[in-house]
């Protein structure tokens, strides 16, 4: 079997780099085991006042507690509707459309957008109800055992290489929770964070000069904006995420002509990877991850019935599902990059630590937690450092491309740049 996976491995593209992926991916496997048996120190005290502060006393028979009761009420008595279910989208349609409102659904981005007073409601009830549901009490009595959270890690669980988790939302930890997150006494964490990695991705991998010298500051999309949008960041940072993502309209349209002029190269790397997936192509990663086909649900066209005279109908199914899979492809090759280079930053990070107490923790797409004896934590964060410039070296040579890393030594992990 290893011989077989030696010449598998030999026969692709570039053989090199997809050695790397595979030592990457087995490294990350051993590093899941490892965090799932060592736990994210989790103060189940502290969790369980933050509930309290948030959402009030807990219901005795098992419903709603004091906070979201309140809130539920305040609602039906805003909306004029006796007994409204407020966590039921399509009792709050209804609701709303009784007084005037037609809403197409109930997502936050479209209440804000309403001025009613039931809608400052509906957000805070949204907000603690997610909160009760996933991170609630039953979920801390679940989880928490021996002043630890340890969840199941799934590395490569995403189509693009990212982690995934079976049960216990660890990668969807919200701000105000991670104050239960507190080191062991004498204990320090070290939290690093990849800022801007997507965009440094693409001027590694794109090898568009411009934007490479850009990507070698500390804030890309401020080199971005002194090149080439007079200064402004804003419309910088709209231009680079709208040619990954795929944003087309609104104030993207402009914004993405500066960047397609100023950064051909660039441009050029993420749309031809959107037109290899409308055409039903396949699309691959720095390293070699190829994305899914099709038939695996990502704007599958072969179950689209050929239509000659309707194929050049934007508006077709044909035409959205083409759109829909060259939006993925696009951001496929940047985002499985970016997903290659984290795992390469952790399996340097867990060598660098070997024969140490400390400890990695926690480690989410471009993340990392490692929990450190105090007097270690300042040589544990030069070792993440490290690890990050070891992992761009691997990855993509001697670029110009720098991925700095935002280190925090805190108690706590709320308390993380």
């Amino acid at each position: 079997m290893y011989a077989d996976q030696l010449a598998r491995v030999a026969a692709t593209e570039h053989p090199g780099r997809f050695r790397l992926l595979v030592a990457a991916e087995s490294a990350g496997a051993l590093v899941a085991a490892e965090m799932g048996v060592a736990g994210l120190p989790w103060r189940a005290d502290v969790h369980n006042e933050i509930l309290h502060e948030l959402l009030g006393e807990a219901s005795p028979v098992g419903g709603p507690p004091r906070r979201l009761a309140e809130l539920a009420a305040r609602i039906a008595d805003a909306l004029g509707v006796r007994g409204l279910h407020a966590d039921s989208p399509a009792e709050l349609l209804k609701a709303f459309a009784r007084v005037g409102v037609e809403l197409p659904n109930t997502r936050a981005w479209v209440l804000r957008g309403v001025d009613h007073p039931a809608v400052p409601l509906v957000l805070e009830y949204k907000e603690l109800y997610r909160i009760w549901t996933a991170h609630g009490w039953a979920w801390l009595d679940q989880w928490v055992r021996g002043g630890r959270f340890q969840p199941e890690y799934v590395p490569g669980g995403v189509v693009s290489g990212r982690w995934a988790t079976r049960g216990g939302g660890a990668l969807q930890i919200p701000k105000v929770i991670r104050r239960a997150v507190v080191a062991d006494p004498g204990w320090r964490l070290v939290v690093a964070d990849a800022g801007q990695l997507e965009p440094r991705v693409l001027a590694a991998v794109s090898g568009d000069a411009r934007l490479a010298a850009a990507g070698g500051a500390g804030d890309l999309y401020a080199a971005l904006a002194r090149d080439s949008f007079g200064g402004d960041r804003a419309k910088a940072k709209v231009a680079l995420l709208g040619a990954m993502y795929g944003q087309t309209g609104g104030a993207a349209v402009p914004a993405l002509a500066v960047l397609k002029r100023s950064y051909p190269t660039a441009f050029g790397y993420v749309e031809a990877a959107a037109r290899t997936g409308e055409t039903g192509g396949l699309v691959r990663s720095w390293l070699g991850r190829t994305c899914p086909p099709g038939s695996a649900g990502f704007g599958d066209l072969d179950d689209e019935p050929a239509d000659p005279e309707g194929s050049a109908d934007p508006h077709s199914p044909r035409a959205r599902a083409a759109r829909s899979r060259g939006r993925f492809t696009r951001n496929f090759v940047i985002q499985a990059t970016a997903a290659e280079w984290a795992s390469t930053l952790l399996a340097t990070l867990r060598t660098e630590l070997s024969g140490t107490a400390a400890e990695l923790v926690f480690f989410q797409h471009d993340e990392v937690v490692v929990h450190a004896p105090a007097d270690q934590a300042d040589a544990v964060a030069e070792a993440v450092n490290r690890s990050g410039e070891r992992a761009s070296a691997l990855l993509f040579g001697a670029t110009p491309v720098r991925f700095p890393l935002d280190l925090s030594i805190v108690d706590c992990y709320a308390d993380a740049a």
